[in-house]
């Protein structure tokens, strides 16, 4: 993903033989002393490159539907699916296809926020879990009009390694099918210390 060290305790959680995604575990006279040395920190720009596995299919989904429209259900909500909300846990890989490496997951929620096409509000964090950004996130919060080549979507913050983060997401589908399923390749470009 990039070449950056940083010397932060990272700790790892496990219960019930469940693995989760590494965190950075700092109290906060340690966040707080992070900050006193904020204004001699330099910014850095870091480019990252993954794949983003959507699978709202068969046996294994890692995205599935837990609101839909109630009362009027007329020809706009069955095109553009306005008033569903899809919370997901997907997996982030450095390839597309579902066996690359796994570099995290992105967690959160997409929901049909438009009557007129296939617009999302995006809510994600993308908790990464290798390489030189185990245990740091970044949060995304923005529209996603799915059917376009490109979408861009702001980084809003992130944790770790992204404290403080900013930037733009550039998605492009890879890969879709019928059922739903989708692979989405992200470049994101984030400015942070």
């Amino acid at each position: 993903m990039g070449k950056f060290h940083i010397q932060i305790p990272l700790c790892s959680i496990v219960l019930l033989s469940f693995s989760f995604v590494h965190c950075i575990n700092q109290d906060p006279i340690a966040v707080q002393d992070w900050f006193k040395g904020l204004d001699t920190m330099q910014e850095k720009v870091t480019k990252l490159h993954f794949y983003f596995h959507d699978i709202v299919s068969g046996n294994s989904p890692t995205a599935m539907r837990v609101a839909k429209p109630t009362g009027y259900t007329g020809l706009v909500n069955t095109l553009t699916g306005f008033g569903s909300v899809v919370m997901a846990d997907d997996m982030l890989t450095s390839g597309p296809e579902p066996n690359s490496t796994v570099v995290g997951r992105a967690q959160g929620f997409y929901a049909s926020a438009s009557m007129e096409d296939i617009g999302f509000l995006m809510t994600m964090n993308f908790a990464f879990s290798d390489g030189d950004f185990n245990g740091s996130s970044l949060s995304l919060l923005g529209r996603n009009p799915v059917l376009h080549e490109y979408r861009e979507m702001p980084i809003v913050g992130g944790s770790g390694v992204f404290r403080m983060a900013r930037g733009i997401a550039t998605a492009k589908t890879y890969k879709f099918n019928l059922l739903g399923d989708a692979v989405v390749e992200y470049n994101v470009m984030v400015v942070h210390y």
